[in-house]
């Protein structure tokens, strides 16, 4: 997965320099990757999962949200640069990365961390094992398919698909759609590897990873459907942590001054190769 982040960290850098006042300079802080500070520093605080540190649990590839092969290399993107942001005003030095598989994220499984974010969607069955922060996005299932491919609106239920463990659009397939056959990969790089290689006829997942990684195939892939949902993309917190209503405030004001927004148009755009998600054609069930 490579992707171009001298374009992105120059286009972060001309948004934010013209759009917010900054804090810091948007430029490498040790900790903080190349992402840009807004707001001021330390004007919450938290005891950590782990001491001296913002620890974040994410499912890795996700072109946009983290950008790099592994937790080490990821230096921007919009979900990366947002807890970035929010350790900032934690007043915390360093935010640690912790790649996790994203059914054991939605299972409460994962220990001693701060908040996962994965483009994770809220439903009622995992707020039973999980607590959700405040949603910062919509979640529409985006459906991606090998260049030439023939699959549409029409065919798609007696079509072969794949999609990833643990995800809503396991049942959406399933239940919904009622696809004839459906695969359950236990991540995402496999799962878009079978798309590429014509194992499945198409994959759906959350219609953000969808694009950047339509993006990153170098023409292999493409983007040809959506299903509008109506749901929310939020961050997942430790079940009863006192920590989670104060990262819920500090998100809050980060939507509130525009720094969310400004992260989208810097990071989520140029991923998807300048695709709006508005554009790619909306399906009915």
């Amino acid at each position: 997965m490579k992707i171009s982040t001298i374009l992105t960290r120059s286009a972060t850098a001309a948004v934010f320099a013209g759009t917010l006042a900054m804090a810091t300079a948007a430029s490498a802080t040790e900790g903080y990757g190349d992402c840009p500070l807004t707001g001021q520093k330390g004007t919450a605080s938290i005891k950590p999962a782990v001491p001296g540190q913002f620890t974040v649990i994410i499912n890795l590839p996700a072109v946009g949200q983290f950008n790099g092969d592994t937790p080490d290399t990821i230096k921007d993107g919009f979900e990366f640069c947002m807890a970035v942001n929010i350790a900032n005003r934690l007043g915390l030095e360093k935010v640690k990365l912790v790649n996790a598989s994203f059914d054991s994220i939605v299972a409460g499984q994962n220990k001693d961390f701060d908040i996962a974010l994965a483009l994770i969607s809220v439903t009622e069955p995992r707020k039973k094992v999980v607590d959700f922060s405040m949603p910062y996005a919509t979640s529409d299932y985006g459906i991606a398919a090998k260049a030439g491919s023939t699959l549409d609106e029409k065919n798609i239920k007696t079509s072969h698909m794949g999609t990833q463990a643990g995800t809503t659009m396991v049942s959406y397939l399933q239940d919904e759609l009622k696809v004839e056959k459906v695969d359950v990969f236990d991540d995402t790089g496999s799962m878009f590897t079978a798309a590429v290689a014509g194992k499945v006829d198409g994959v759906m997942t959350d219609l953000g990873i969808v694009l950047g990684q339509v993006a990153n195939s170098g023409g292999k892939l493409v983007t040809v459907g959506k299903y509008s949902t109506g749901g929310q993309t939020a961050g997942i917190y430790p079940k009863g942590s006192p920590n989670n209503p104060i990262i819920d405030k500090v998100m809050e004001e980060l939507k509130a001054d525009g720094t969310l927004k400004q992260l989208e148009k810097a990071y989520l755009l140029e991923s998807f190769g300048g695709v709006s998600p508005d554009d790619v054609p909306a399906w009915k069930p």
